[in-house]
């Protein structure tokens, strides 16, 4: 046997024997895995009040979130996703936000396209998942999926006219530098990484994917945030403006518009098949005037028409319906599953999970370090809703936290929970996620205690 033969043996062996142990490895992890569910299971304390009580808290904001955000926040934002992957030229994605766009006009673009959506830490994920994945950059990516929960217009007003002008402004400061900040730092740490991804990116010129007009498109998406931003306006409250009261008062009915501009402009201006359209916007009609005390049934039924429209529509048609259902299959089950783990844990507002309240509430007093930590983590693992947080800090001011700590809240939990960071890691991966989630809490519990030593 000749020495090359030899070799060529002892390489096969070695291939063989790391399969082996690969599998061998793969086999030990789902070992461990299900040892430690069924640990988990058989020493669950069912019939303990606290547990009980968790689980039922834990279902009970799964149940509110489904009622109250699935169709109304989620379905709308993965229909825009899935707009913006397919609609969208990816040579516009890479001129203004993609790895080699001019850094200036990148984060500028992204920072106010997420600060006009009046979103949570939810919602915006099919968003940022459709920009990240069309092309943008990872620190405008970045910069996005922090403005839009934490930037908006509507958040930064309630919490000056709420908790007081300073810590209005305050956020306000703080959630543009954070949205710069940190996108900036995950460009430069992922810098070589973005560079080979920029590399990779074959040329693209501007519009020249659907060859449409650019006002056209420009529609098409503002209607569409049109229905989510007014299917989702917050109820107006008595020092509220009359704007407000007004928008609150005609927001089914301005919804209705939108949507009815949606579908004139599919017929008209992109020539889709009107049929489909007219029947939804027929059967739509019918439902308001059968049930007008249960509009979002009928957003539900105009958001299933949608569906076949896009359906019917063969071409571009049907590939954004492929896009929106991928996304939707990728964020959704992490998402629900995130909310009951989330509800489990800290309970709904309100309302206590497994982890007691008076724990949280003595621990972020004052302006120590540690307050202002804790405050960001805590605030960084609950699921606000979107304006929710402010009333759940004038709570907790009451009880007796500090405006520091009160910032970093702020500045921390509308823009993370822990749905929010399962679907993080799904689009990025493990270490990414913990590199971003880690700057939101450090930054917001620096801006705390710097906060918290000029305001006592």
């Amino acid at each position: 046997m000749t020495t090359n033969s030899l070799s060529l043996g002892r390489i096969g062996w070695l291939k063989q024997l790391r399969t082996t142990a690969q599998d061998n490895a793969s086999e030990l992890k789902w070992l461990a895995g299900i040892v430690t569910m069924f640990l988990l299971v058989f020493f669950m304390p069912v019939g303990a009040a606290r547990f009980d009580n968790a689980v039922l808290e834990g279902l009970a904001l799964l149940n509110w979130y489904a009622r109250e955000h699935v169709m109304l926040c989620l379905v709308p934002a993965f229909f825009i996703a899935g707009a913006i992957a397919v609609f969208i030229s990816q040579g516009a994605v890479m001129k203004y936000l993609g790895p080699a766009a001019h850094k200036v006009a990148a984060y500028s673009v992204a920072s106010v396209s997420g600060s006009i959506l009046a979103v949570c830490s939810c919602t915006v994920l099919p968003l940022f998942g459709g920009i990240y994945r069309r092309g943008a950059g990872l620190g405008p990516a970045i910069a996005f999926l922090y403005s839009g929960p934490a930037i908006n217009v509507l958040a930064i007003v309630l919490t000056a006219k709420i908790l007081g002008v300073e810590l209005g402004v305050a956020r306000a400061v703080g959630a543009v530098s954070f949205a710069l900040v940190i996108g900036l730092i995950m460009h430069w740490i992922y810098r070589r990484e973005e560079q080979r991804r920029a590399a990779n990116q074959p040329g693209f010129t501007l519009g020249a994917d659907q060859g449409r007009p650019l006002g056209d498109t420009a529609a098409f998406f503002a209607l569409q945030v049109a229905v989510l931003v007014l299917a989702n306006w917050a109820p107006a409250s008595a020092e509220d403006s009359a704007v407000w009261h007004t928008i609150f008062a005609w927001k089914w009915p301005l919804t209705a518009l939108a949507g009815i501009g949606l579908a004139g402009l599919l017929v008209w201006r992109w020539h889709w098949r009107w049929q489909a359209p007219a029947a939804t916007m027929g059967v739509v009609a019918v439902l308001a005037g059968l049930i007008p005390q249960h509009p979002e049934l009928v957003f539900s039924a105009g958001l299933i028409g949608l569906t076949l429209v896009a359906a019917t529509q063969s071409g571009d048609g049907e590939e954004w319906l492929g896009q929106t259902w991928g996304f939707a299959k990728l964020i959704l089950p992490l998402l629900l599953g995130g909310v009951l783990l989330a509800g489990f844990l800290l309970g709904r507002p309100g309302h206590e999970g497994i982890i007691p309240s008076e724990w949280i509430s003595a621990a972020v007093g004052g302006n120590s370090p540690a307050a202002n930590f804790l405050s960001a983590l805590v605030g960084a693992f609950m699921y606000f809703a979107t304006l929710t947080e402010v009333p759940i800090v004038q709570g907790l001011l009451g009880a007796g936290m500090g405006k520091g700590p009160a910032l970093a809240l702020l500045l921390a939990g509308p823009a993370l929970s822990l749905p929010n960071m399962l679907v993080i890691r799904s689009i990025l991966g493990t270490q990414k996620t913990v590199v971003y989630c880690a700057l939101v809490v450090v930054m917001a519990t620096l801006s705390g205690m710097v906060f918290g030593a000029f305001y006592s």
